[in-house]
This record gives C-alpha cells, sequence and structure tokens, in this order.
C-alpha cells in the first residue's frame, strides 16, 4: 500500500444503482487508482419505446481506462453482471468474482464472444487483491443467490465498505451464514464511508427466512391434486432448491423451461450449487406422458414478461407445455415497481384457463420473501460499520432517503449522510469528506445490436410515430423549369384508415400542390425551405381537421 499523499483524493461515485433499480455499478477513484464494483443493466421503462436493455455510461471509464484497475462483482443478479459483456467490449479489464458469480458470468460472454478475451479470477470470502493503492477483501453475505459477498476497499484515506445486496438470514438454505464476525470486526479496523443497500429501506422490522418458504411449497404440492407450475426468478437458487426439495418429498418429477431458467439450473447444479436427486428431472415432453399429480413445472415468468414461458403457457402459445383446468401456478416473486399490470395480465389468463393461482398480496408471505434486508437488518449493518460517511445505494430516491434517516436514527451527523444521484462524486480528503462535481453519466440504451445508438431523439420520433402515425409525401420536380413531373403522392401509416379518408387525403394533396406552386413563383427552390413550407402548411391542415400530429416527411426529387 502506498503512503498517503496529502495532495491525492478519495472520489466516490455511482456510474448507475442510485434513484432507480438496477444497472448497478459503482466506483472508488483514489490517485491514479480506479476500482469499480458490479457493473449491471436494468429493463427499459414504459416510455423507451422498442428498448430491449440499459446499462451504465461509461464514458468516464473509457477516459481513464489507465486508471480503471478492475471490476469487483459481488453476486451474480442480472442487476450487478448484465452489462458487463457490454462494458468489457469497450474496456478489456480483468473481472474478480465468486465461483457461481463467475459461472453465470462465464455463460454471458461465451454467448458475446468474449470468453477468449475476458481475464476471470476467481475469490472468496477470504481473498485480498491490491491494485496500486487500493486493497481489497471480502466478507460473506446473505442474499437470494448463493456466493454473495460484500467488498471492503482499503485506501490512503481510509476503509471504503460496499455491502454488496443483502440480508440477514439465520436459517440460510444452503448453510452459508453471513460473516457476521468478520463485518464487526472491519467496523472496528475502523470505516471512512459505507455504502450500503437500500432496497427494502422502507420496510419496518426483519426480513423472514427463505428457509420459511420450503414449508408451503410442501403442503401446496401435497395438496395439488394436479400438476404444479412454479414461477420464480432464474437466479433465485436458494428458491429453486426449495422448489426441488418440495418436488422430491411429494414424490413429484421436475421440468425446466424457460432460456434463463435452463440455464441457471445447468450452471448451478454443474459447480454444486443445487442437489437435485438422480432421475427426477425429465424433459417437457415428457411431462404429459406422466399422471398429472407427479410433476412440477419450474418457470420464468414470475414478472409477465411478454416473451417468458409461463406467460406464453397462460396464452397457449407454449410449444412444449399447455396449462389445464385444475392446475396450480404458484408465482413466487413480488412485481417488480411497472411490471404489477403484466403480472395482473398473465394471472387472469391463467384463471380463464382453469388454473388455481397463487400470487400476490394474500399469499405472497408463504411463497416468497426479499433477498434484501429490511429497516432492522439495515440499522444492524450500520451498527457492525460504524461509519463515519455514509452513502445509500441501490434504490430509488425515496429508498436511500428512508436509509439515511435509518442512519441518523443511529446516531450517524446529518451531515455525514451524502444522498446521490448517478455522477455526483462524494470526495474525501485528509478526512473531510464534501458533495464535489459531477461526472458523464445517464443511460445507454440497447436495441437489437445497437448499443448507444438510440437517443433521445429517436425515442421521440417513436414516440409520435406511436401516437399520430406518419405521413409521407413523395413529389417529382423537373430540374429545368421547377414544374411539378409527378405526384405529390402520400402514403399513410397509423395516421388514418386511407380507404375511409379519400377526401381528406385529396385536399392534402391540394394543399401540397398550391404550396410547391406558391414557392416556384416566388423563385424558392432551395429543397429545404421546399420541405420545411410543405410540412407546416400540411401539419396545419391535418391538425385543424383530425386534432392529430403526424410525423410528416416530403420526399422532393428533381429529375
Amino acid at each position: 500500500m502506498s503512503k498517503k499523499n496529502n495532495q491525492d483524493k478519495l472520489l466516490i461515485f455511482a456510474l448507475g444503482g442510485v434513484g432507480e433499480i438496477g444497472k448497478n455499478m459503482y466506483c472508488i477513484q483514489y490517485a491514479n487508482d480506479i476500482v469499480v464494483v458490479d457493473a449491471g443493466l436494468k429493463f427499459p421503462e414504459e416510455e423507451m419505446l422498442g428498448i430491449d436493455v440499459v446499462i451504465p455510461d461509461i464514458a468516464y471509464l473509457l477516459e481513464n481506462r489507465d486508471k480503471v484497475k478492475a471490476i469487483l462483482l459481488t453476486h451474480g443478479h442480472e442487476d450487478h453482471i448484465g452489462g458487463l459483456p457490454y462494458v468489457l467490449k469497450q474496456l478489456n479489464i480483468p473481472i474478480y468474482g465468486t465461483k457461481l458469480t463467475l459461472g453465470l458470468v462465464e455463460n454471458k460472454l461465451k454467448e458475446a464472444g468474449l470468453l477468449g478475451d475476458t481475464k476471470r479470477h476467481l475469490i472468496n470470502e477470504d481473498s485480498e487483491l491490491t491494485f496500486g493503492t487500493i486493497k481489497a477483501s471480502f466478507f460473506r453475505t446473505n442474499h437470494s443467490i448463493p456466493d454473495s459477498v460484500g467488498v471492503c476497499l482499503e485506501t490512503p484515506e481510509g476503509n471504503v465498505v460496499h455491502t454488496g445486496d443483502f440480508k440477514f438470514d439465520h436459517t440460510p438454505v444452503n448453510d452459508q451464514f453471513a460473516d457476521l464476525q468478520r463485518m464487526a470486526e472491519i467496523g472496528s479496523r475502523g470505516v471512512l464511508a459505507l455504502l450500503s443497500d437500500s432496497t427494502n429501506a422502507e420496510r419496518a422490522g426483519y426480513t423472514p427466512s427463505e428457509s420459511n418458504i420450503g414449508k408451503e411449497f410442501e403442503s401446496l404440492f401435497r395438496s395439488a391434486k394436479q400438476r404444479v407450475v412454479v414461477a420464480t426468478f432464474a437466479s433465485n437458487v436458494h428458491r429453486v432448491q426449495q422448489v426441488i426439495n418440495a418436488a422430491a418429498e411429494t414424490r413429484r418429477k421436475m421440468t425446466v423451461v424457460g432460456r434463463s431458467m435452463v440455464n441457471v439450473v445447468s450452471i448451478a447444479s454443474e459447480l454444486g450449487y443445487l442437489n437435485i436427486p438422480e432421475g427426477m428431472l425429465i424433459e417437457p415432453e415428457e411431462v404429459n406422458k406422466l399422471p398429472a399429480d407427479r410433476v412440477v413445472i419450474l418457470s420464468t415468468g414470475s414478472q409477465g414478461e411478454p416473451m417468458s414461458a409461463l406467460t406464453r403457457m397462460a396464452r397457449s402459445t407454449h410449444r412444449k407445455v399447455d396449462i389445464l383446468p385444475g392446475d396450480t401456478v404458484i408465482i413466487a416473486a413480488t412485481p417488480i415497481p411497472g411490471n404489477e399490470r403484466y403480472v395482473g395480465r398473465t394471472v387472469d389468463e391463467l384463471m380463464r384457463l382453469g388454473a388455481h393461482v397463487i400470487y400476490g398480496p394474500g399469499s405472497i408471505s408463504g411463497v416468497h420473501v426479499s433477498g434484501h434486508g429490511s429497516q432492522e437488518e439495515l440499522k444492524l449493518m450500520l451498527n457492525l460499520m460504524r461509519p463515519e460517511y455514509f452513502i445509500p445505494i441501490h434504490g430509488e430516491y425515496r429508498m436511500l432517503r428512508h436509509h439515511g434517516l435509518l442512519g441518523e436514527s443511529v446516531g450517524i451527523p446529518k451531515e455525514n449522510i451524502f444522498l446521490i444521484d448517478i455522477g455526483d462524486t462524494v470526495e474525501i480528503q485528509n478526512g473531510a469528506a464534501r458533495k464535489a462535481g459531477k461526472i458523464p453519466s445517464g443511460n445507454v440504451l440497447i436495441d437489437g445490436l445497437g448499443v448507444g445508438d438510440v437517443g433521445n431523439i429517436v425515442l421521440r420520433d417513436r414516440k409520435l410515430l406511436s401516437q399520430d402515425g406518419i405521413l409521407v409525401v413523395v413529389v417529382t420536380l423537373s430540374k429545368q423549369d421547377g414544374t411539378i413531373l409527378s405526384g405529390p403522392d402520400i402514403i399513410s401509416r397509423g395516421f388514418v384508415y386511407v380507404r375511409e379518408s379519400e377526401g381528406l387525403l385529396e385536399e392534402a394533396n391540394r394543399i401540397v400542390t398550391s404550396t410547391l406552386h406558391k414557392l416556384m413563383s416566388d423563385n424558392v427552390n432551395e429543397w429545404a425551405s421546399l420541405k420545411t413550407n410543405v410540412k407546416d402548411a400540411l401539419g396545419r391542415f391535418l391538425y385543424e381537421q383530425t386534432r392529430r400530429r403526424p410525423m410528416i416527411l416530403p420526399i422532393i426529387m428533381e429529375v
């Protein structure tokens, strides 16, 4: 560890994960060394029309690529590792993760063709790493996926702790207990700044243990007269293990449907994180050959995603599995904010098919618990670490705000608590912290193979097209004398039904013709002004007639 230089500063900032749920990416910089924690993605909001996923903007890291030493991964959820294939394409730096986390990452890198180029290092809770002036060590936490760790980054300015996603589950499904002793040791050595998970900061009390769910699954499986379908997050390996255990207890065979679920089950069982009795797994095609009360179907689609296995079953469009009257469907997850409508629609469709559906607030205590700690657990973490400065992370603004208040309630001075947005930097120099300048940050939108080529202007155009449609006006002019040789032809999509609006479109045609004639007689023959005038005249007329503003694209050719 190099000696502290009084001129050097410690910078802490987030490129994603604050003021939002998802795309977690946090950076700690001291002098010329930057260590990145996690590189996640998030799913698009409703107004992001046609966008597949959203990743952090890493412009700052690209500008300082020589300083970026490593990406440390806390666990294998999409909102922490999903952005890696995109980030590593532009910034080839070593990644460090636990066994299951790297197993899931390698699958992603293989798909992206990056496996050979990426340096991957296996760590565990006892690993110690040095990146220039920054030294990293780890501690074991509980979460809804095995092999989760928190990170302690020792800098010349002091220790910065990032909790990762955590809860305190005293009876974990896989016997991976949170290492409270090590957390207390880190706290007793002194923590300069704590970055802690705020997901459940609004929820009082404690988050129940994941092991409570096993008993509920078992009793539901016993009472189900026919097949049981369980939908949950693919990456919730503990939940998947509980389904396997309940199936074994009730002598049911199990099949797995949904691409991400098949991937996770095969990787987790290969690496020894899932214990599946021999002969239990069957192919989806075999489901109909077995008695209905001897089958469990494990599926993706707990969020009502349009292309997921459960949604396709609900719409009777799944190639291999149909929902039959009397089947029991358990949705073992709470809807992510914004997905409630999709989940509701899937539940409706399942019920129309005659299924018995267990979902939502009424039953949720039995078949779902969160992977994140509630208020009492967040206070416990604060008390174990006793940080000088506290930065709530991983949550929307209201969650960060609540977590800040919890910090005050356990004795952290209000002025030492920093609520940050993406791009805000907290600068610590000679023990004093302040909010410093902003660095470039934001959303990079992925649409198909395009990364970042869809921005606000394209989204605005998509919104316009989705609301009022488009009109294309095609005109051919003579080069010699500027007369109209052919057209104007008007093509309409998503604006009006052409067969029923002939009068309107004929009138639009006349307006384009007279506008062009007027411009020609005034000797205006610049394409830009011809197009602008046609657009304005046509736009005004169509708005008067229909109160709609379609996108108007004039195409003018000269022959």
